[in-house]
């Protein structure tokens, strides 16, 4: 009798383990197509269940997918179906105002999951923007989660030492760029602001390393494109509050 009461617990247990495990289902929210209309069309994995690391993970996404298709900054859009709408409507105002002037805008944006292992995992928000101008903007947006306490982590939390950390990366940059090691961090072209070296808003874990992305803009010119200095994890290890292993 007891051997039956632990297995049936053992069962119960397996079935609640399984419950927790994070999964996740494609979520496609679009515009419907049709000529010279605006487009919208978003790509990204869902969390399913009800756990914690779910929701944090949906709302972090949600909340930045918001952000990024928030023409006017007035937007009460409280998810991705009505962020969807308001981007719309604020391309039929500007037209309804200066029909001549402007051409339909355009919005993509694709999420892939670049990390994962038993701790952390790093979700990458891939976006273009067009609502006019000669041309759009690209961005990505790197989200790190912390698969333990269901939590998004953020860049103070990633290291031990954040401005240990980003001495050691200002080396490793100059010496990617070719920037000597004295006088200032723009001496080769460069746009850093006070000339003065620092880290990106966006860090990354994937598969090689963790991966510092800098936006066109943010320290070099929109021709430029993004920066990048991928550091692998036996390197970076000793300043991660996760440390990783190397593939």
């Amino acid at each position: 009798m007891k051997s039956k009461l632990t297995c049936l617990l053992l069962c119960f247990l397996f079935i609640a383990c399984n419950k927790d495990t994070l999964s996740f289902e494609p979520l496609t929210i679009a515009t419907d197509s049709c000529e010279n209309c605006t487009f919208v069309r978003i790509e990204i994995p869902e969390a399913t269940g009800k756990t914690k690391l779910s929701k944090t993970i949906n709302a972090a996404l949600e909340g930045e997918i918001i952000a990024l298709l928030n023409f006017d900054e007035e937007s009460n859009a409280q998810n991705l179906e009505e962020a969807k709408e308001a981007f719309v409507f604020d391309y039929e105002e500007l037209n309804g105002k200066f029909p001549e002037e402007s051409m339909p805008w355009e919005a993509t944006i694709e999420g892939t999951i670049t990390f994962e292992n038993k701790d952390i995992i790093t979700i990458k928000l891939e976006s273009y923007i067009y609502t006019g101008g000669a041309h759009g903007y690209g961005t990505n947006r790197f989200l790190n989660f912390n698969k333990l306490n269901g939590v998004e982590l953020y860049q103070e939390d990633l290291f031990n030492n954040l401005d240990e950390f980003k001495t050691y990366a200002e080396t490793l940059f100059r010496e990617q760029e070719n920037i000597p090691a004295e006088g200032s961090i723009n001496n080769t072209g460069f746009m850093f602001e006070t000339e003065n070296f620092y880290l990106p808003d966006n860090l990354g874990y994937t598969e090689t390393g963790l991966l510092l992305f800098y936006e066109p803009y943010e320290i070099a010119s929109f021709a430029d494109g993004p920066i990048t200095l991928t550091i692998p994890y036996t390197q970076a290890n000793s300043f991660l509050r996760y440390p990783q292993q190397q593939p």
